[in-house]
């Protein structure tokens, strides 16, 4: 009879071994993100169908070195291996490895195996074994390390059947340590387990040394029988690692041979070239040139195609649906404010294309270490260009990432400067400003300056991130020194497979999470612009054939007239013309201001708010939403609103403004302050407004 349970595999490893790779084997895009109770570390639940007909939970956990934590990450995986409690703890645990680093890899399996949890490893790249003449002997290994073996490559879908059979299998798998770690101090260790006959010697180990919570452990009572001063505490984590390593030293003296005559690797000859002192940066900037050139270019067609379908969606609704005011709402309100956004998919998706490829080659980790020079220099380090780089995507997981950099004043200054960083988000913003004031034109034939316009945004908003931690790291008081290391993985053809679930995962989380924010927004926006209060607003035609009582005026000129003066004299008008003497001098009009407000939701909503606006504002509702910004004239200079001056002055604006409340919570949570934020808000805040009048009183 077949099987209808379900269990849980938890997929543990370290950085860069390829474990999110095998995760996607194993999951597809049946996939969940979410983060640990209590915390912000991402998490990753992905749903496998194993033979027999069970089903696997799969829990792709944070990267870790080892089980002795120095970062909130690494503690998450701790906890959960020692909570058995826990709704998640592992059946069966994946130790996902890198054929090429066995020996450092094999440390977090030898103490996940104290642990007693059935316990896979799994060896990665595997077709990469002939290529660096390496040779294994399975059987042996899986004798010395009591265990089972998958030989895989998660980029080629090698041995992932296999590797399904041996999870099926899982209670067959020995769940005995590999080593009597504990002999590193027999009479200390002999009186904890005689303290605690029914606890797991190596889980009171870990309870003493880590900072990790439990249910069903007192760690005051454990620490005060046991106590040790810290030095000593070190000195026996060295001596236990020690201990580990001349283990895993003697099993693969026995069970691996590497013969480097047969290597065919260039990674050394490549590694001078992209992290060299000076050409490192050149490729680095030339890449860069190509990525943001070949958004504008790539994304051009499906550009338009959207934005004319939701144009000719709202005509379609205007026409079809019986007239009133849901269909109004529809037509001027849902449909535009949706289109407004959706229109940004292809440049987000190739964004994100771009940074995933970057990943999957192991280039983007060449990037960290060459930034780490610079980085010094401005009081961070190289961990602080990973949350800088994934600032491109968005601030909030960004500001999250800063969790792996164990000095406080570095991690505070990373969480205060990140949102600097260009992030999707902004996208929508730029593209559309710099459609509508930037020529399309091509310098000596082949750089774009629309392209090259989006380029240096990215490059202010990153200076400027940098500039600003310089002058943090010498306003703040607080001492603290850290090193940098990070690990140089092999370079490798990126997997389709994993860039298109990435994609596919970034851009529908992107547009979802946006998403609701807009059609809150639009409705919500909508409604002021479609009602007001007075004779302005609601008698507004008689107004209107009034002042045209002596001349003939045209339907269509007499309905525009009438939108125009309902649109002026609404709650929204209004409210725009309230603050129009504070953004005038930026080049800024009453509908442009309402933008930038609404925007502070999220700073995509300013295109969703202006086709909202526009669409109340006008009767043309096949015109799209860039034809209707592009033929927008200020009636007081008779000038365009959206000419280079303008356009200039918000695309600064942007670059430099706080303009998203998600990211200043996840700041208040993640410095358990309120202080930060507010002062983060503040300073961005105004020194967009000081550029960005600067920009505009200058160029005007």
């Amino acid at each position: 009879m077949k099987s209808k349970q379900n269990i849980n595999v938890a997929l543990i490893g370290n950085p860069n071994t390829g474990k999110t790779s095998v995760f996607n084997q194993l999951t597809g895009l049946n996939q969940q993100v979410g983060n640990y109770p209590g915390i912000t570390v991402e998490k990753k639940i992905g749903f496998c169908k194993l033979p027999n007909n069970i089903k696997a939970n799969i829990l792709d956990l944070p990267g870790t070195y080892s089980l002795n934590a120095s970062s909130i990450d690494e503690n998450v995986v701790i906890e959960l291996l020692l909570n058995r409690n826990d709704k998640l703890f592992p059946d069966v645990a994946l130790l996902i490895t890198d054929v090429e680093n066995l020996k450092r890899n094999l440390l977090l399996f030898t103490q996940i195996k104290d642990l007693e949890i059935p316990t896979i490893l799994v060896i990665n790249m595997a077709d990469r074994m002939k290529y660096k003449g390496i040779s294994l002997d399975i059987p042996l290994l899986e004798e010395k390390l009591k265990t089972k073996i998958a030989l895989v490559s998660s980029r080629k879908g090698l041995g992932i059947e296999e590797l399904k059979n041996l999870i099926v299998q899982y209670k067959s798998i020995s769940t005995a340590p590999c080593l009597n770690a504990s002999s590193i101090d027999p009479v200390y260790f002999e009186n904890l387990r005689k303290t605690f006959p029914n606890q797991l010697l190596y889980k009171l180990w870990l309870v003493i040394t880590q900072d990790v919570n439990f249910l069903n452990l007192d760690r005051n009572e454990i620490r005060g029988s046991f106590t040790k001063s810290h030095a000593d505490l070190k000195r026996l984590q060295q001596k236990e690692t020690i201990k580990r390593y001349q283990f895993i030293n003697d099993v693969l003296k026995e069970g691996q041979q590497i013969d480097t005559a047969n290597a065919k690797d260039f990674r050394s000859k490549l590694d001078r070239v992209l992290t060299h002192k000076f050409w490192g940066y050149v490729i680095f900037f030339l890449i860069l040139s190509v990525i943001f050139q070949s958004i504008f270019d790539w994304s051009k067609i499906p550009m338009d195609a959207i934005d004319s379908a939701f144009a000719n969606l709202s005509a379609l609704a205007s026409e079809k649906l019986p007239s009133g005011v849901l269909t109004n709402l529809i037509a001027q309100g849902i449909i535009p404010g949706i289109g407004g956004i959706l229109i940004f998919i292809p440049q987000i998706a190739f964004l994100f294309m771009f940074i995933s490829i970057l990943e999957e080659s192991g280039y983007m980790s060449r990037v960290v270490f060459l930034m780490d020079k610079i980085m010094r220099r401005f009081g961070l380090s190289g961990k602080s260009v990973v949350p800088l780089i994934s600032g491109t995507a968005c601030a909030i997981p960004a500001i999250m990432a800063t969790r792996n950099i164990e000095n406080w004043k570095e991690r505070l200054i990373t969480i205060l400067v990140t949102p600097f960083t260009t992030c999707s988000a902004r996208l929508p913003v730029y593209a559309i400003i710099i459609a509508l004031v930037i020529p399309d034109q091509y310098v000596l034939g082949i750089i774009n300056l629309q392209g090259l316009t989006l380029m240096l945004l990215y490059l202010i908003g990153f200076g400027s991130a940098i500039f600003s931690a310089y002058l943090l790291n010498k306003v703040l008081k607080i001492k603290g020194k850290t090193y940098f290391v990070i690990e140089m993985p092999n370079y490798k053809l990126p997997l389709f497979k994993n860039v298109f679930i990435n994609v596919i995962e970034k851009t529908k989380a992107f547009v979802f999470g946006a998403g609701k924010i807009i059609l809150a927004i639009s409705i919500v926006l909508w409604f002021l612009a479609s009602n007001g209060p007075g004779e302005e607003f609601n008698n507004a035609e008689n107004l209107i054939k009034e002042k045209h009582a002596k001349e003939a005026i045209s339907h269509i000129q007499l309905d525009n007239e009438v939108a125009s003066q309902k649109l002026e004299n609404s709650y929204i008008g209004l409210m725009g013309k309230s603050i129009e003497p504070v953004i005038s001098p930026l080049g800024y009009d009453w509908k442009i201001g309402i933008a930038v407000i609404s925007s502070f939701a999220a700073r995509e909503v300013f295109v969703g708010t202006l086709a909202t606006i526009y669409s109340v504002g006008d009767t043309d509702n096949e015109s799209t939403i860039k034809n209707k910004m592009q033929a927008e004239i200020n009636p007081i200079t008779g000038k365009k609103v959206f000419n280079f001056a303008s356009g200039v002055s918000l695309l600064l604006f942007y670059a430099f403004a706080m303009q998203c409340a998600s990211t200043l919570a996840i700041t208040k949570k993640e410095t358990n302050s309120w202080k930060w934020p507010l002062a983060q808000l503040i300073f961005m805040s105004s020194l967009a407004y000081v550029v960005a009048l600067l920009a505009y009183q200058v160029i005007k």
